[in-house]
């Protein structure tokens, strides 16, 4: 059978490790439970044997107070190890959730959509249900099959020989039910995720998929996916049933059939009435754990397979490590040879990245789609790591800043706002608890959104919905730059943050720019549109990865005059900012 846990990651194993205490005591308990469990036939074996004989009235009120403590004390002992494990599974989820919760959080490192991370939460979910279940005591349980059989063996050899072929035989068959169940539980967990997957993105487009007319071809993709995760699913079940069938019946054989042993001993005078019927309890007791095994064997591969998730995603997700707090940055912003790929993959998507911006600059960096500019913007703040190169407020790397720390002087609007469920007013406190009132209502008037908000039904206190659903685009978007400027930060990066902006929002977004200038800060706005760069002192032309030309917004805006298509397709720099593919490098004037 193949080994049911395969420890990889050092952060698991120490997980491991902080159970170890408990599993011991677990271990130890079981062991007293199961020699408590021998009270039972012995009492029987008496009973037959001494009582009945002798009809010795005291004797059998003596035996039944002592077996009546007995069961007192197995009755302790099984609830305190139910209550024991009940606690484990708590102190697991406690242990290893936060870690995973991290992941989830940092699921954009990697490339992924997040779906991995909440995957890994239903692993931790899975595997604390499995160590709270009756399926892990089987386990402790398992080792004193042998002293089962030992009792036995000395009852009569043929019946100690009967029930180890019994147990042998049953533990073959669980083998085979592990063979048979382990690829089709993969299949199930893999279709229900896609199911799960699916419809995830089927709530968050319905609005989309009703106006585009998309409902019929939805459903019937939904329907093909909900029928292949339920026919797995069913797959699985019905394996899993007939074990458990096979498993009831053999056992019931194997009672009847040492009930026949028993009395054939009886009538050969090998053996008394007492054994017959207490080596018949003895083997039905020595085959629970694996008849409850059995019973929990689809749990306990789905535990398994979560555990190795968990691994797998925990070993391709180290810890960030401790970072010493730096000083809030106040000077410049440095951007050296940086070159960055999409996570998880080879894709490059920048190309030796330069540029440099000094306290109370602000910067447009225009080009066609797919050159890059949200790549950029998603490095800037942090998000995606450099391939190379590097990025560097007041002369410190990004990536050297204590993460909660950089967050605090970097503001960023991406271009697909969403706002979370909550209050207005936590939203754009970035949902500090308590909130500054004050940086609340500096953030909201420097984006000048005040006045809006104050017209919502309860003004700050009004709850935008998932997504921010409640509230249109426009506002929104504002919303997410008063959010962006909260706690005055010294680097605002705004990924199309006039996108859904009429003219009064537009108007607001400039002096927004205006404002982080005054202040000193620096403000990097990524746009189509060629009226941003009404707000800004630099631009910066992005095309294939590349930068095509940087400088004063007065030198190089003439030449996006001159050819629009430069912010909307692929842009041409001017001859001087032209240069062979192998000279195609940013050269930074000085002062630029």
């Amino acid at each position: 059978m193949k080994n049911p846990i395969r420890l990889q990651s050092g952060e698991m194993l120490d997980t491991l490790k902080t159970l170890r205490g408990p599993l011991i005591a677990v271990a130890l308990v079981s062991g007293v439970i199961n020699i408590l469990m021998l009270s039972a036939p012995i009492f029987m074996l008496q009973v037959y044997d001494r009582v009945l004989p002798s009809r010795s009235v005291p004797t059998l009120v003596s035996l039944f107070a002592l077996i009546t403590v007995l069961f007192a004390f197995h009755g302790y002992f099984d609830a305190q190890r139910s209550r024991v494990l009940l606690r484990l599974g708590r102190r697991f989820e406690e242990s290893i959730g936060p870690r995973v919760f991290d992941i989830l959080l940092r699921s954009h490192e990697r490339g992924s959509d997040g779906f991995d991370g909440a995957q890994a939460l239903r692993d931790v979910d899975t595997v604390r249900g499995f160590i709270s279940s009756p399926g892990l005591i089987a386990f402790f349980d398992m080792p004193w099959m042998f002293l089962y059989i030992v009792v036995c063996f000395l009852f009569h050899p043929l019946i100690g020989f009967t029930v180890l072929a019994a147990i042998i035989g049953f533990l073959c068959l669980t083998a085979l039910g592990e063979i048979m169940l382990r690829r089709r539980t993969q299949e199930a967990t893999n279709s229900g995720n896609a199911r799960r997957q699916f419809s995830e993105m089927i709530r968050r487009n319905a609005g989309t998929i009703q106006a585009l007319g998309l409902r019929g071809a939805m459903v019937d993709q939904w329907h093909a996916q909900n029928d292949r995760a339920l026919g797995d699913q069913q797959t699985s079940s019905d394996i899993m049933l007939n074990f458990a069938a096979l498993q009831r019946s053999l056992r019931m054989l194997l009672q009847s059939g040492l009930l026949g042993i028993g009395a054939w001993l009886v009538i050969n005078q090998e053996a008394t009435a007492g054994v017959m019927l207490a080596s018949s309890i003895i083997a039905v007791r020595a085959l629970t754990p694996i008849d409850i095994l059995i019973g929990n064997w689809k749990s306990f591969i789905a535990a398994r397979q979560s555990w190795t998730r968990l691994d797998g995603i925990i070993e391709q997700t180290p810890r960030r490590e401790a970072r010493t707090p730096l000083a809030a940055p106040t000077r410049s912003l440095r951007v050296t040879g940086l070159g960055l790929a999409i996570p998880a993959t080879d894709t490059t998507v920048l190309h030796d990245i330069n540029f440099a911006l000094e306290a109370g600059s602000a910067m447009a960096v225009v080009g066609p789609s797919g050159s890059g500019k949200s790549s950029l913007a998603r490095a800037l703040v942090g998000t995606w790591r450099p391939r190379y190169g590097a990025i560097r407020l007041d002369g410190a790397k990004v990536e050297d800043w204590p993460e909660d720390s950089l967050n605090d002087h970097i503001g960023f609007m991406p271009q697909d706002i969403e706002l979370l469920a909550g209050t207005i007013a936590q939203n754009i406190a970035r949902f500090q608890d308590p909130i500054d009132q004050t940086a609340l209502m500096e953030a909201a008037k420097a984006a000048f959104v005040h006045e809006l908000i104050l017209q919502l039904p309860q003004a700050y206190d009004t709850r935008v919905g998932e997504g921010g659903l409640k509230l249109s685009g426009g506002q929104r978007q504002r919303i997410g730059l008063a959010r962006a400027l909260y706690g005055n930060p010294f680097l605002v990066v705004l990924d199309e943050p006039n996108s859904n902006l009429d003219s009064q929002g537009e108007a607001a977004l400039a002096r927004a720019i205006a404002s982080i200038r005054l202040r000193g800060g620096i403000a990097i706005i990524i746009a189509h549109r060629s009226s941003a760069l009404t707000m800004v002192d630099k631009v910066l032309v992005l095309n294939e990865g590349r930068v095509q030309a940087f400088g004063a917004r007065d030198r190089i805006f003439p030449q996006l005059v001159a050819r629009p298509a430069t912010v909307r397709q692929a842009p041409e720099a001017a001859p001087s900012e032209q240069a062979p593919a192998s000279r195609r490098k940013t050269k930074t004037a000085p002062g630029e």
